[in-house]
């Protein structure tokens, strides 16, 4: 005991002086790493310049003895085999416009309710001054159960083009089959689900937005307890193909460039009250959703994701929003139909230097199997991603990246997809990066920059670990670099472990088979009445061998993305679960035998619930 006791005061005191650490290091890397910045600053034509760029050492750490050592995982690029060949298109024909860099969004869900994962992948197309044809449109593939995928875009009536960004999936007239929300730049579409063929119904529901308005993360959750689902959507920066042009962004010696959002005014976010006969109506004012400056009157949010989760744990739930280069957003649900947003006051707006950061992708977990919330939130390169984290299960959050083993390892990437799921099924979530550049010449004048990068595995090493999350290289196909933007997860094929899809701007989406065969054991947890509101929000809670694992029931994840409905729970050796608990939306806490494990446990809420 004297011995274990001593050794937390060890690790406690080198976390202060870690943390000291790295705080004075972030400043050295700003003033060292300033070239990042380049995009904005020379309008001359001259020889690229490259950066000299610091290298700066950090203390070095001793591990402690872990509990296990890390798996060894394989995940396979099984994309033309499975049957994706979908490209991504983004319209660029050399002006370097600012939406071709940001999409495009995917989405895991079972449209023709057959108990197996489909895909759907959204598309940009091209712009009007430069149209092709035929028209990119979206793409639904849908699964045969074992992981092989058939196209029937035209078969479901989703040949539909717009300039797309993101998905949001969710029953919202509580018919049994799942509905699909698409933002894009311009407006937006609803597509009501018919039995399997999808009708364009966004007129009718008056969602569409303004032709104006930039779109991005979306999300179906029911706010105010109704029992339907409403839709909250992001929106990104006020922009037109004309401001760009005029602004005309530079790369020194190579020309135009990819814009920065910094360069452009903010927007304001929306939320659509479902009245349950097909109609929303937007009460994003009234609501508190919309967060202006003081001073200058404009809007202040930037979003890209969003993370719908009740972290306070009132029965409400909140709205944690990534905003890019400006504060992040918190929307703390009143639980009287209104938001108040307080990121600052909870700590998660800005990172561990009190900076706003380039924040895209974001999820949110309980990855230390204990009360405390963590919300990941990838960010630009440069920028270590953040891990925000309650103490004792109770905000203000503190950005714990660095502690944890997660930051020093992410600060080179430029991440948008993040999300925690537990690829070994050890019982413990871990964490997944898909990462890529929005300047395709950018390692010409950024030697440690390029455009296609690898994504980024984190191992979950547990709580006998100095730091948590070990950045595991040796991941098969998946480290091959791509340019990276949303990435979501499922169980394709039926054999207990999750699969991830990554989308990248302009090239082709990869699906990577999770080939691990460690025999640990699991239990996947679906639910029979569909992705209604009597399930999204919903938590779960598993208990076996003394660990008790949280999952919340909620799609909305990583960067413009769906994940899969059901919920996953890695078991390791464990053959025996004590408690599984499924605490609805409305507050009914309901038990489920679980009689044997490494199978889906179907629940349906129980008679007089």
């Amino acid at each position: 005991m004297k011995a274990d006791t001593s050794a937390k005061q060890t690790y406690r005191s080198e976390a202060i002086i870690r943390t000291a650490f790295y705080r004075s290091l972030g400043f050295i890397l700003v003033l060292a790493l300033g070239g990042a910045g380049l995009w904005y600053l020379s309008r001359e034509t001259v020889e690229p310049e490259r950066i000299e760029e610091a290298v700066v050492s950090g203390p070095i750490i001793g591990t402690a003895t872990p509990l296990h050592s890390p798996p060894v995982v394989a995940f396979t690029d099984v994309t033309e085999a499975a049957g994706i060949d979908f490209v991504h298109v983004n319209g660029s024909q050399g002006e370097k416009l600012m939406p071709e860099a940001i999409g495009s969004g995917v989405a895991f869900l079972d449209y023709d309710n057959d108990a197996d994962q489909d895909l759907l992948l959204v598309n940009s197309t091209w712009w009007s001054e430069h149209p092709q044809q035929p028209a990119p449109t979206l793409a639904l593939y849908q699964n045969d159960g074992h992981g092989h995928f058939s196209n029937v875009t035209e078969a479901t009536g989703l040949a539909i083009t717009s300039y797309g960004m993101g998905v949001a999936v969710g029953d919202y007239d509580a018919d049994g089959w799942t509905d699909v929300y698409i933002t894009a730049l311009g407006e937006n579409i609803l597509l009501r689900n018919n039995a399997g063929q999808f009708v364009d119904v966004t007129a009718a529901a008056q969602v569409s937005g303004l032709e104006s308005d930039w779109s991005t993360a979306a999300t179906f959750i029911d706010y105010d307890n109704d029992h339907d689902l409403d839709l909250f959507v992001g929106n990104y920066v006020l922009w037109s193909r004309k401001l760009d042009l005029e602004i005309d962004f530079q790369l020194t010696g190579l020309g135009r460039a990819i814009g920065a959002p910094n360069h452009f005014t903010g927007t304001n976010n929306r939320l659509y009250r479902n009245e349950g006969n097909g109609l929303f109506t937007d009460v994003s004012h009234a609501a508190g959703i919309i967060v202006n400056d003081p001073v200058s009157g404009l809007p202040q949010g930037k979003a890209l994701a969003v993370a719908p989760v009740d972290y306070d744990n009132d029965g409400w739930i909140d709205l944690f929003v990534a905003n890019d280069t400006v504060r992040n957003f918190l929307y703390h649900n009143l639980g009287n139909g209104h938001f108040e947003e307080i990121g600052a006051l909870e700590g998660v707006a800005f990172d561990r230097n009190g900076k706003a950061t380039g924040a895209m992708g974001i999820d949110a977990a309980y990855f230390r199997n204990t009360d405390d919330l963590g919300i990941g939130i990838g960010n630009f390169a440069n920028e270590m991603s953040s891990l925000f984290v309650t103490a004792e299960g109770r905000a203000p959050f503190a950005d714990e990246a660095i502690l944890e083993g997660f930051g020093p390892a992410s600060r080179l990437a430029l991440t948008f997809g993040l999300f925690f799921f537990d690829y070994d099924l050890d019982g413990r979530l871990d964490l997944f990066q898909a990462n890529g550049h929005l300047e395709s010449e950018i390692n010409v004048v950024q030697p440690s920059q390029t455009y296609a990068q690898p994504a980024q595995l984190f191992w979950n090493c547990g709580d006998n670990c100095r730091n948590r999350f070990v950045h595991i290289k040796e991941i098969g196909d998946l480290a091959t670099p791509l340019v990276g933007r949303a990435a979501a997860y499922a169980d394709i094929d039926a054999d207990g472990d999750l699969d991830i899809v990554v989308t990248q701007s302009g090239r082709r989406a990869r699906l990577f088979r999770n080939d691990q065969q460690l025999g640990n054991h699991w239990l996947r947890v679906a639910f029979e009445e569909g992705p209604g509101a009597g399930v999204i929000g919903a938590r779960v809670e598993l208990t076996a061998a003394g660990i008790t694992q949280r999952r919340h029931v909620m799609p909305t994840r990583s960067y413009l993305s769906q994940v899969e409905l059901p919920v996953t729970f890695g078991l390791g050796d464990t053959v025996l679960v004590d408690k599984l608990t499924v605490t609805w939306p409305d507050g009914q806490v309901q038990d489920v035998p679980v009689e044997t494990v490494d199978r889906v446990v179907s629940v349906s809420r129980a008679a007089g619930h």
